[in-house]
Parts: C-alpha cells; sequence; structure tokens
C-alpha cells in the first residue's frame, strides 16, 4: 500500500526508508465502494485523498441539477475540495467513486505537521500544487480557447486511458458538452 505513495513521492525527492515509514504514519488507508462519496457538499473537508487504486470524479452541481466535473483521479493522482481544505470550510464540491477505490487520507494537521518537521515533503508538496496550479491554468484556458472537439482531442492525447475506464457522459460533463455533441465529436 505504501510503496505506490513512496514511489510518487520519490519522483520528486528521495526518501530513507525511515522517512517514508514517519511519512506514511500520518496517512490513514480508507476503501470506498463504486457510487460512494469520499466528499458531499456541506460537509467538513478533513482529508487530502492519495489514490491507490480505482477512479474518482470531483464535482460541482449547479442549480439545475446539471453535474460538471472538475477533475477525475486515478491511481498516483490526489484529489480534494482544495479550497475547503486549506481553509478549513464545508465543501462546496463532491468527491464520488467511478470505481471502487483505496486511497491514502492526510489530514491538514499531518500535512502541515509533516512539512514543517521535513523539507523534503515541503519541497513535495510545493512541487505537486506549483503542477496542479499549472494544470488548471491550462484548463480554464483550453475552456475559454479551444471548441468542443479541440478539447475532446486535447483530453484524448493528454489522458487516453481516461476514455476506457469513464462513461461518455461523464467525459461530456467534464468537458461542458452535451452526451449528444460527445458522440458526434467521437
Amino acid at each position: 500500500m505504501g510503496h505506490k505513495l513512496r514511489q510518487h513521492i520519490e519522483q520528486i525527492t528521495p526518501l530513507s526508508d525511515a522517512e517514508f515509514d514517519y511519512i506514511l504514519s500520518h496517512f490513514t488507508p480508507r476503501k470506498y465502494k463504486k457510487h460512494q462519496f469520499l466528499l458531499q457538499v456541506d460537509d467538513p473537508v478533513r482529508n487530502d485523498f492519495f489514490v491507490l487504486s480505482g477512479l474518482l470524479k470531483l464535482y460541482h452541481t449547479d442549480a439545475e441539477g446539471k453535474e460538471h466535473i472538475l477533475q477525475f483521479a486515478m491511481e498516483d493522482w490526489w484529489i480534494c475540495d482544495y479550497q475547503a481544505y486549506f481553509n478549513q470550510t464545508n465543501a462546496t464540491l463532491a468527491i464520488d467513486c467511478i470505481e471502487d477505490v483505496e486511497v491514502l487520507c492526510l489530514s491538514l494537521q499531518n500535512r502541515d505537521k509533516l512539512c514543517s518537521e521535513l523539507h523534503k515533503i515541503e519541497h513535495f508538496f510545493r512541487r505537486k500544487s506549483n503542477g496542479g496550479y499549472i494544470a488548471m491554468q491550462r484548463r480554464v484556458l483550453s475552456l475559454l480557447n479551444n471548441n468542443a472537439k479541440e478539447r475532446y482531442e486535447q483530453l484524448l492525447a493528454q489522458y487516453p486511458m481516461l476514455f476506457q475506464r469513464v462513461p461518455k457522459t461523464l467525459i461530456a460533463a467534464y468537458l461542458g458538452v452535451s452526451r449528444e455533441t460527445l458522440s458526434r465529436l467521437s
């Protein structure tokens, strides 16, 4: 279980066995079933989630009941309502399992503790956050500048494995198009 996390962290910074054991002791493993929620709107946001196995979606449901997917997360990805996590407020987004999922949960208190005690982990999370900011900026620019076909092709090129695991209705919700429009694009 911890092995995947260690490989993930060591893509950025090396760890000794003792350092990794200490880091892992701050995480809580959890399993969720397909369609189960990790987080619902108005819940307190207690954890950031590192995905060991399975597939999740982070989304907002508008006043008309339409789902807007902000993020998918699969193995070796992180997922959370970060605004609520870092501000310690209630969730404005939901996280739901598309498949059965195993995650490692990290509370903000444990994250802050690890970052203050281990420069390597602070460096790791800073690099992960920077990558997340860049990805979000690219996504916003793609939504502003690209048509539906270009967004579809960009997603397919970047994450071809998503198309094998995610129903077309969810891909459409991520791209901001109807299911019918997605069928014409694919």
